[in-house]
């Protein structure tokens, strides 16, 4: 089922949203196609985020591809992009769910018509569940789902679903963890008792059982499907028991794991057999922009591990760039660029420059030199440390992958689509 974008096409975008020209009278998202604008040619101000079309077209039907080669489902996490313009390709491509972190985030997503939603986070507060409660007792379709790792916590929803009259359960995922981790229940006797305590409740439904293993992840692709396996086989273990004990109450069974650095192991790994069917859901975000980062490293890993069941369409490709000008060359080694904090990502690495570009001197941008390195950022200033005979002036364009697509794009309520040849194709709103 299409999703209802209308709203957002026909939103008006003026200059007062970063990333659209200084001056422009305001037009609607649909037309920016329609305005021959063009990146390298200075359409558009620096700095600016663009997401390339060819490369977003490629990791979605390459993760398209590999779900069903191994007979998995994918549970794409929104909150990567909160782009419903880039949901709908996901859902396009066969993507069975969206997921989200936060009850902000099901609200935009309900708000665009997408039925099945996944909450890989705790459902807490009574407003929270109040208004869970409200979207799915207004959409009879709307399949929802959301974590559980205590007691405490189910108890803290049970009470707030009383007075709030669901039509019908809410679907829980009773979420397993590693020590030291984030959220999920540490060991079987606790999970059971929990997953017992949610069978008991009239409003929750056991659904499944979800884990995240990324946090464990090292990039060493021998170490990662050793450690990565045994958790997975915890969840086996006790999806396992909870089938025994009847304790799951849907016709079908929901195993699932998030991530985008092992996608590979989770979908080897993960399948089961157990007395009525079993969906097996890969919650992979990241995939869909890839990154010249921290998923770049872990690709070498799957690349490692799946050898030639990658296939014919290579690996995935990095989708997202930062295009930013040199405004300074204030040493002979150091020029900085026209972005920083407030635009790209840096939590887990430095912006990479891997492009650049002269009006006039080429048609295309080049290859930015190994050499050239990020080294710091300002809130609005990056540093590029390169050496003294870098051709580099101040004017020029520099292009940059991203390490880690979240925190790029959390930073933008407008990207740019564009084709190869850097002219804009469209632009993506998102929510965050």
């Amino acid at each position: 089922m299409p999703l209802d974008l209308q709203p957002i096409l026909r939103e008006v975008i003026d200059d007062r949203t970063k990333g659209f020209p200084h001056g422009h009278a305001a037009i609607p998202l649909q037309a920016f196609a329609a305005q021959r604008w063009n990146v390298l040619h200075g359409d558009i101000p620096f700095p600016v985020a663009l997401i390339k079309a060819s490369a977003l077209a490629h990791n979605t039907q390459w993760m398209r591809a590999f779900t069903a080669e191994n007979g998995v489902l994918l549970a794409p996490h929104g909150k990567t992009t909160m782009c419903p313009q880039i949901f709908e390709r996901q859902i396009d491509a066969g993507a069975w769910a969206i997921t989200v972190a936060t009850v902000h985030q099901l609200g935009i997503c309900v708000g665009v018509g997408v039925k099945r939603v996944v909450m890989a986070n705790q459902l807490l507060s009574r407003l929270d569940v109040a208004r869970v409660i409200e979207l799915c007792n207004r959409d009879a379709d709307l399949e929802f789902y959301f974590l559980v790792d205590s007691q405490r916590q189910l108890d803290l929803v049970a009470s707030a679903a009383e007075s709030c009259h669901p039509r019908r359960p809410l679907n829980a995922l009773l979420e397993l963890g590693l020590t030291g981790g984030r959220t999920g229940v540490r060991n079987a006797d606790d999970a059971l008792a929990v997953a017992r305590r949610i069978a008991s409740v009239p409003t929750i439904a056991l659904a499944g059982i979800e884990c995240y293993e990324g946090l464990t992840i090292t990039g060493d692709a021998d170490r990662d499907a050793r450690h990565v396996g045994a958790f997975l086989d915890f969840v086996k273990g006790v999806a396992a028991v909870c089938d025994r004990e009847r304790l799951f109450q849907h016709d079908t069974i929901i195993l699932s794991a998030g991530g985008s650095a092992v996608f590979d192991i989770v979908a080897r790994e993960l399948p089961t057999r157990l007395s009525r069917p079993v969906k097996t859901v890969l919650r992979s975000g990241c995939y869909v922009t890839h990154d010249n980062g921290l998923y770049e490293r872990m690709w070498r890993g799957i690349a490692q591990r799946e050898g030639d069941r990658i296939g014919t369409q290579g690996g995935l490709r990095p989708a997202l760039e930062l295009w930013a000008q040199v405004q300074s060359r204030p040493e002979a080694t150091l020029a900085i660029l026209t972005m920083g904090k407030r635009d790209v990502s840096y939590d887990v690495d430095m912006p990479r420059p891997i492009a650049w570009y002269r009006a006039g001197f080429r048609d295309a941008p080049a290859a930015a030199p190994s050499n050239w390195r990020i080294t710091k950022l300002n809130d609005q200033h990056a540093y590029v440390e390169l050496p003294q005979e870098a051709d580099l002036e101040v004017g020029d364009l520099v292009g940059c992958g991203i390490s880690h697509p979240c925190t790029t794009f959390d930073k933008w309520q407008l990207l740019v689509e564009v084709d190869d040849a850097y002219n804009v194709v469209g632009g993506l709103r998102t929510f965050f």
